[in-house]
């Protein structure tokens, strides 16, 4: 079975990280699906964002990284993906994410939402939290892989 784990990763977190390798032994095929939204201003390119999680994941045999832009569930069906699979760290993910999953569900009647919980110690993390702190000065070398860490502080300097 394919799952896609679609984001904007931006940028990539050890608590998408988790999620990730955690799914691999889940399924046959983990797609990490970056979104292209014109309607946000990001810190790194889709390719910049492509690039790094590659990196990451490189030692995921059963990890494709890839970009889409419009429905995460039109995306999914031309993919042959029956499953997205989500990340959850606090009760307010859940609650988006499950009007998220009923929503994508009236699109296509064969996509199913799985929910992971993260692993605890990631459980605040979050893409915004890491582009606040390192804004400020911060370090994120705790947060975010050491490839990444690199381009953040690239960026701010």
């Amino acid at each position: 079975m394919i799952a896609i784990y679609p984001g904007s990763f931006d940028p990539v977190t050890l608590g998408h990280l988790d999620i990730i390798e955690r799914s691999v032994p889940l399924f046959e095929r983990v797609i990490v699906a970056v979104l292209c939204n014109p309607h946000k201003n990001p810190l790194f390119t889709v390719e910049k964002r492509i690039e790094q999680i590659s990196y990451c994941t490189k030692h995921l045999k059963n990890v494709e990284i890839d970009s889409f832009s419009g429905l995460t569930v039109e995306y999914a069906r031309l993919k042959g993906a029956k499953v997205l699979l989500r990340g959850l760290r606090v009760l307010s993910d859940f609650e988006k994410e499950l009007q998220m999953a009923h929503t994508n569900k009236t699109l296509w009647e064969g996509i199913e939402t799985v929910f992971l919980a993260t692993t605890k110690e990631y459980s605040f993390l979050s893409s915004s939290v890491v582009k606040e702190i390192a804004q400020f000065g911060g370090s994120v070398t705790h947060l975010v892989p050491e490839n990444v860490s690199r381009d953040i502080y690239s960026y701010y300097s």
